[in-house]
């Protein structure tokens, strides 16, 4: 069986402390692959919260001071119950809070796999790089090296996303084509993804590396068919959403 089919019988809870801008977009696109989202991120109950999820997701792309707290007091909650936690690191690079708050995360919780762009990884690994707010920029540093450097560092999977995904454990490490460059022209396609990976290591916990492959590329091909029946951003959104929800209903073999 297919990740996803399991994903859909199980309906993991997936707690979210996510940004303002995308918070609607994350929640359905998770019920949309069947699992069921929890967008909470009080420091008053963030713990709590992370203890029954099935896994927690921490993305800083509207940063406050609180929320950092909220995301350690979350990711730490959700590691002591042994569930995977996923940073997506927002345009880490933007500025010297974001990166701060990002390597203190790091630091403190045991996180299970980072989730980024070219640029945000670069700034993780502190390699100059030319970025613009939360886009990934540009640079001449090997991408798969740095994602190896940091998931070794961190201990921690490392996925990359651009043209070409990349997963990788600092040892191993996968590569996914496909995808559509109308993903992105649309806001909150980058933080899903990371909800939907989150999603596939709570079935995929006994393999994940593999999992958060199998994510990668079940993403790429949503964005591939949604492509096909969409004239451009504005329907692209609300057909992606329907793609998530029918695709790979039948269980089918998987290759990366």
């Amino acid at each position: 069986m297919q990740l996803i089919q399991q994903l859909r019988q199980e309906q993991p809870l997936i707690h979210c402390i996510t940004n303002i801008v995308v918070a609607n977009f994350q929640a359905n696109g998770l019920l949309a692959i069947g699992a069921s989202p929890v967008m909470a991120d009080a420091i008053e109950e963030a713990e709590e919260i992370a203890k029954v999820a099935a896994c927690s997701i921490l993305n800083i792309g509207t940063l406050k001071q609180q929320t950092v707290d909220a995301m350690i007091l979350s990711g730490t909650s959700a590691r002591a119950e042994g569930k995977p936690v996923v940073l997506d690191p927002v345009g880490a690079g933007a500025t010297q809070f974001r990166k701060a708050s990002v390597l203190r995360i790091l630091e403190e919780v045991d996180i299970t796999l980072i989730r980024c762009n070219a640029g945000e990884l670069a700034a993780i690994a502190n390699i100059p790089w030319s970025a613009k707010g939360v886009d990934a920029g540009e640079g001449q540093a090997n991408i798969e090296e740095i994602a190896k450097k940091v998931a070794l560092d961190h201990t921690c999977l490392v996925a990359v996303s651009g043209e070409v995904d990349i997963v990788t454990d600092g040892r191993s490490t996968l590569s996914i084509t496909g995808g559509h460059p109308m993903m992105t022209a649309i806001t909150g396609t980058g933080c899903l993804l990371s909800s939907v990976v989150g999603a596939f290591l709570t079935v995929g916990s006994e393999r994940p590396l593999e999992a958060a492959a199998e994510a990668l590329l079940f993403y790429k091909r949503a964005g591939e068919e949604t492509a096909n029946i969409s004239q451009g951003p504005g329907d692209f959104a609300m057909n992606f959403l329907n793609t998530l929800h029918t695709l790979d209903r039948e269980p089918k073999t998987f290759l990366v």
